[in-house]
């Protein structure tokens, strides 16, 4: 009878720490990307208030989050806050969220003054305009997507794909050949699978979304470092591996095919590995 009540309590407990997921990530300067020593990361619209702290490198990790789409507040002081909506927690994976943040400037008293600039500009000449960041979470919720950037890039302002077949982006009616695709800073022709000569895309991606970070995409006023680029920019970068604990993930789809990957720590400095293989079907 003693060990039926052990057995019993041990799964009652189990059954009650898998209701609860973890969010994790990295917060630094959106200018000079240094990480952030103690940043306020918040978790909103719970019942108990629940934060941590960044460490010395800039991460965070918060524990028992109920299961779900739940929304952080990240703030810092001299910096803007940010608001992120619709992280997705799950028991079997930890939820990866990295996060910039802009310095913050005060207003000063009023000063009247007489100038011939123009002053339709921005004052700020950094200012970027037609930008869009994505997530991994938009590519995989996207409906009709396949997994792929491209087909979710089709549904934003000012984009379109001739059919269905092909993830071809056209920007403002600009030629498809028109858009700069770079992958960790270095130009590629094609990130597709049987692409047509003079064309950018193809039926199916060889990108897979799970081994992407948040990226841009950008469809006018290009900074000077995107060379070679009319229509667009589509600039995508790699994402570092779980430096905490090691998790696998598996992945069936029509289009994608059978998917493997794991990633975990490495090393005593703070290092991870992130491996994937993917085998498609199409």
């Amino acid at each position: 009878m003693k060990k039926l009540m052990l057995l019993y309590t041990f799964l009652c407990i189990s059954f009650l720490s898998a209701q609860t997921g973890t969010i994790k990530g990295l917060v630094v300067d959106k200018q000079s990307e240094t990480p952030l020593i103690g940043a306020t990361v918040e978790l909103l619209n719970t019942s108990e208030t629940k934060g941590v702290i960044t460490d010395l490198d800039g991460y965070f990790t918060l524990e028992n989050v109920p299961l779900g789409r739940q929304i952080i507040r990240v703030s810092y002081i001299g910096f803007e806050s940010i608001t992120l909506p619709n992280i997705v927690v799950t028991s079997g994976k930890d939820a990866v969220v990295n996060v910039s943040l802009t310095e913050a400037f005060d207003s000063l008293d009023e000063v009247i003054i007489t100038s011939d600039t123009n002053k339709s500009r921005a004052i700020n000449k950094l200012t970027s305009v037609s930008a869009r960041q994505f997530s991994l979470e938009e590519v995989t919720r996207f409906s009709g997507g396949r997994s792929d950037v491209g087909r979710l890039a089709a549904n934003f302002a000012g984009v379109s794909a001739p059919d269905d077949s092909r993830n071809d982006v056209v920007i403002r009616g600009n030629s498809p050949t028109g858009l700069l695709w770079r992958l960790e800073g270095v130009p590629i022709p094609s990130p597709n699978h049987y692409s047509t000569l003079g064309t950018t895309g193809g039926p199916v991606s060889a990108l897979n979304p799970n081994l992407l970070k948040n990226s841009d995409f950008i469809t006018s006023a290009f900074p000077s470092e995107y060379g070679n680029a009319i229509g667009g920019v589509f600039d995508l970068g790699f994402r570092k591996g779980n430096k905490d604990d090691y998790e696998y993930t598996g992945q069936v789809g029509i289009f994608t095919g059978i998917e493997a990957m794991a990633e975990g720590p490495l090393g005593k400095n703070n290092g991870s590995f992130l491996v994937a293989g993917r085998y498609s079907l199409v």
